[in-house]
């Protein structure tokens, strides 16, 4: 049918379309622009968002390190406001830790002697085995009258303290007491009865 033939009038439908226009369903071609934004988008945002959300874990100590690597903060960081750095001179009091004197180490060849006021057969002898066993190597032995009601050892001077606790504690005795004019020139023990029994 041509258009001589076509009995209605013309209206829009029959005015050809704009050729720039798009017709039907179809559109014009897209601009390099409009293709290419989503991609660029990624490829800047995704490291920005990266590199916060670490910051923002290692702010708050939840970032989880790697095998070898510490997490404990730095030591510098964390010093008081008063403490000197290094290179510094500390400005306010501080006490220096003293060195206390070491415990006095028990001579095991202090002269000692046993001597059995109990008068009780081979009581000074079985006592100063048990020294001998313990490692003290000038001990003796003799007999004594009683001059206490308990059996004691004595010492002759401050620095054997710590070699007639050592005698004492062997024996099984009480604490040991300082007294030059019965200990003679090293340790005297003093037994008034037996320790064993």
């Amino acid at each position: 049918m041509s258009k001589a033939e076509y009995s209605y009038p013309e209206d829009e439908f029959d005015v050809p379309s704009n050729p720039d226009v798009p017709r039907g369903v179809h559109r014009a071609p897209r601009s390099a622009w409009s293709r290419w934004w989503p991609f660029l988008a990624v490829v800047v945002l995704a490291p920005v968002l990266a590199f916060a959300a670490v910051n923002f874990l290692a702010r708050d100590g939840n970032l989880p390190s790697l095998p070898g690597t510490s997490t404990a903060p730095d030591a510098q960081d964390d010093a008081p406001a008063d403490t000197p750095t290094e290179g510094e001179t500390p400005t306010g009091t501080e006490t220096t830790p003293v060195d206390e004197p070491a415990a006095p180490t028990p001579v095991m060849d202090t002269p000692i002697v046993v001597l059995n006021a109990a008068s009780i057969g081979g009581l000074a002898a079985t006592q100063a085995e048990k020294l001998t066993t313990a490692g003290f190597t000038a001990v003796t032995t003799g007999n004594t009258e009683a001059t206490t009601d308990d059996s004691v050892v004595f010492y002759a001077t401050e620095d054997q303290v710590a070699t007639a606790q050592l005698v004492a504690d062997t024996l099984g005795l009480g604490a040991p007491t300082l007294s030059a004019a019965d200990a003679g020139t090293g340790i005297s023990v003093v037994l008034v009865t037996d320790p064993d029994a």
